[in-house]
């Protein structure tokens, strides 16, 4: 399987780089602020022109430190200082995976002394490097970009990113220099591997977990909450088979969600959730299954996910022969509703059980395509309302006619009654606690539906066949 180009935007903060990155996938996928240093890590999206499809990666700013009093001398949001090295790093490691890298310039500005030392990198990067001068929001600003041809790069385009001028000229130039490079990379159209999320609390070491299954520093990690704000795609190898890990940015509860840059975040974390197939829920053992969790929980649940709990930094906590089931029952208890999840305890940061982590993961994803022959499913039915027949209300009783499942992915079981309207929420937990003792379905959802049909159709479905 070949891979797709990879297309890197680089650049000091503030320039524009997330604006483009966004316009290039279409959709609002980077974390997009007036205050320099918003994007800190590296993003992923694809992107198609001219028949050529490719990724766009978005880095975070490279941030050369001026003089004062430098004409491009602007503050980093706050904190963001303490990222510097972190974020170029960041950049680095993009511009390694690239095969062409576009340099986004300020035309407003002018060339800057912070624009000459990131086109000096990248003239070592032995890549093809392009231009793109950006904010120039009129033809008659075009002019304006002619003066960046003085950093010696492979060409100059001006665009507005915000308002898409100049942009498909900038593309054109982005296909011309994957040449025959673009030819030779096949589109990857095959979307059947796994896909996990990892999603919790801010600082619950969602980003260690990430590096220590990876290998190297691919998120950056801190011991401030809230540091990872984008969703970040991820693909590695594990055992022959693709797997993408999405890391995203730590999910607090809905009143304490900061207006503008941490508001996208969360929402992005719902979309790395509606994206996976399995969400790995990291809980800090240090502080226990807090309200918070349970809300991620259920918002896995509701996106039907299947689902790993995975309790981190276990190597801080003070334990005796006990201490895991006594956990291990809290964290039933507290989220009770997904009690078919199973719980592995990690310490992320000194590497332990990490082992653990991919392996439930990939057998809780094979769950979901576990297809129950429907002989079974009718014989099992039969016996669970044997056992326990379901409540009437009023003169009409609950008939179950037949029973099939229609899909995987997750799997969903279609009932066929005389009235769904009778069929009560606990019965269908009853149900679907039967079909679990039997299949076990680890981790992941079942869906039941209830459809009505008259008894003289299900008959003739039980003799020929579903329809």
């Amino acid at each position: 399987m070949t891979r797709k180009a990879v297309v890197a935007l680089v650049g000091r903060p503030n320039v524009g780089k997330s604006t483009l990155f966004n316009r290039l996938v279409g959709e609002r996928q980077a974390v997009t602020h007036e205050i320099p240093g918003t994007t800190r890590d590296r993003l992923l999206g694809e992107s198609f022109w001219n028949g050529v499809a490719f990724q766009v990666v978005d880095t975070g700013g490279i941030e050369v430190y001026q003089p004062a009093g430098s004409r491009d001398e602007s503050p980093l949001a706050e904190g963001s200082a303490d990222f510097v090295e972190e974020i170029i790093s960041q950049a680095m490691i993009a511009i390694a995976d690239a095969d062409v890298i576009v340099q986004l310039v300020d035309a407003q500005f002018g060339v800057t002394a912070a624009d000459e030392a990131i086109a000096e990198i990248l003239r070592r990067s032995d890549r093809p490097v392009l231009v793109a001068a950006n904010k120039i929001d009129d033809k008659r600003q075009e002019q304006e970009a002619y003066d960046f041809y003085r950093l010696g790069l492979e060409a100059v385009v001006g665009i507005s990113a915000i308002h898409g001028l100049g942009v498909g000229d900038l593309l054109d130039e982005v296909v011309h220099a994957l040449g025959s490079l673009a030819a030779d990379l096949a589109d990857d159209a095959d979307d059947d591997h796994l896909k996990i999320a990892i999603v919790g609390r801010p600082n619950a070491g969602k980003s260690t977990l990430l590096n220590k299954l990876i290998g190297h520093d691919r998120a950056i990690v801190s011991p401030v909450a809230g540091t990872t704000r984008d969703a970040i795609d991820t693909d590695i190898v594990w055992f022959g088979e693709r797997v993408t890990l999405i890391d995203t940015a730590g999910i607090r509860r809905r009143g304490r969600i900061q207006a503008g840059v941490e508001k996208y975040s969360v929402i992005r974390a719902m979309k790395a959730i509606a994206r996976a197939d399995v969400v790995l829920l990291v809980i800090d053992a240090e502080l226990g299954v807090t309200e918070q969790d349970e809300h991620i929980a259920g918002y896995i649940i509701n996106e039907y996910k299947s689902l790993v709990i995975v309790v981190n930094k276990w190597d801080a906590v003070e334990k005796d022969a006990q201490s895991m089931q006594t956990f291990m029952a809290r964290i039933r208890d507290r989220l009770h509703f997904v009690s078919y999840a199973p719980i592995i305890f990690i310490s992320a940061l000194e590497g332990q059980r990490i082992h653990q982590v991919l392996e439930v993961a990939h057998r809780v994803w094979e769950a979901r395509f576990f297809r129950m022959p429907t002989a079974d499913i009718n014989r099992l039915l039969r016996r669970a309302v044997e056992k326990h027949p379901p409540h009437a209300k009023g003169a009409k009783r609950l008939k179950f006619l037949y029973a099939a499942q229609v899909r995987t992915d997750p799997p969903v079981i279609l009932f066929h009654v005389n009235d769904p309207k009778q069929v009560h929420f606990t019965y269908k937990r009853y149900l679907e606690n039967q079909f679990r003792q039997a299949y076990e379905f680890e981790g992941t959802p079942i869906r039941m539906s209830f459809r009505a049909r008259d008894e003289r159709r299900a008959r003739k479905m039980k003799r020929d066949g579903p329809e």
